[in-house]
């Protein structure tokens, strides 16, 4: 089974690389909908159980943040892939201008989030680590993370 964990500041494509890539494949675990982390607790378990697929879609800007997902993972005895959505806070900040409602995202989370931000890497515990840049056009260009160590 497969736990994807995505991480990127909001703005960054997410939510949209979900929905093209694994909205017919993976459930999405997002705090946006559960709203709390109890619910995203008994979703998370549901999968386990099921051995349901998923992608948690937030922004789990540190490493101590994404460790909750990957622990809990590899005791169910998931793959676990990382997707790490690069993106500048300028091309962000614009994406996010578009959103309306809820949607929308205060120019100061944005930021808060960024100075936060940890790069993720393959010693947190990931099988797999992929890099996603969103392209002029707005295609996606992903690529397997690469060890320092292999440069």
């Amino acid at each position: 089974m497969q736990a994807i964990i995505f991480c990127g500041i909001q703005g960054s494509g997410k939510s949209t690389y979900y929905q093209e890539h694994f909205f017919h494949t993976h459930v999405r675990i997002s705090l946006d909908l559960l709203r709390t982390r109890n619910r995203e607790r008994h979703f998370l378990q549901c999968c386990f159980r099921t051995q349901q697929r998923f992608v948690v879609d937030n922004t789990n800007p540190t490493i101590v943040e994404r460790q909750r997902y990957i622990l809990l993972a590899r005791e169910a005895r998931y793959e676990v892939t990382g997707y790490f959505f690069e993106t500048g806070v300028k091309d962000a900040l614009a994406r996010n201008s578009h959103r309306t409602g809820k949607l929308f995202v205060p120019e100061k989370g944005i930021y808060g989030t960024w100075h936060k931000l940890q790069v993720p890497t393959l010693a947190e515990g990931f099988d797999q680590l992929f890099r996603v840049r969103i392209l002029p056009d707005g295609s996606y260009h992903v690529y397997p993370d690469v060890p320092d160590s292999q440069l």
